[in-house]
């Protein structure tokens, strides 16, 4: 299969990794720098990288983004959580127009209940997050 300009990038991001983190020399690296950029196949370039650990770099990078993709599912949670409101209040304003007076505000029960599961996710980690120590925010 024939690589690409992003994927001789994503070999030279990462044999710079290894540089920084001292997994290569930088003879070493000079030669996989240029064997890197005349890739022209996936092959090629995968041993370039085969032997080298996971950088310390790389490891940061996934985790953020893992962090980072967490937050963005608690805050859509949210919005969820905002539309179920709205369709609910809309629901009671209606049936309280209906009656001719102001009926007790059902919403609040469910609402209360789910926002509480939602405060829950930020204060307690889940299954996933467990074995990585870390709590959702």
């Amino acid at each position: 299969m024939r690589a690409g300009d992003a994927d001789r990038n994503a070999v030279i991001e990462r044999l710079g990794d290894a540089l920084a983190d001292g997994a290569l020399d930088t003879a070493e690296y000079s030669r996989r720098l240029e064997l890197a950029a005349t890739a022209v196949t996936m092959d090629r370039l995968e041993l370039l990288t085969a032997d080298l650990p996971v950088s310390r770099a790389a490891q940061a990078k996934a985790e953020a983004a893992r962090e980072e993709a967490d937050k963005r599912e608690w805050l859509n949670e949210w919005g969820y959580w905002g539309a179920g409101a709205l369709i609910m209040t809309v629901i009671w304003g209606v049936s309280s127009l209906q009656a001719g007076e102001l009926k007790w505000f059902w919403p609040i029960a469910p609402l209360g209940i789910w926002a509480a599961i939602l405060v829950s996710y930020a204060i307690w980690p889940d299954a996933k997050d467990k074995h990585r120590g870390s709590v959702r925010h």
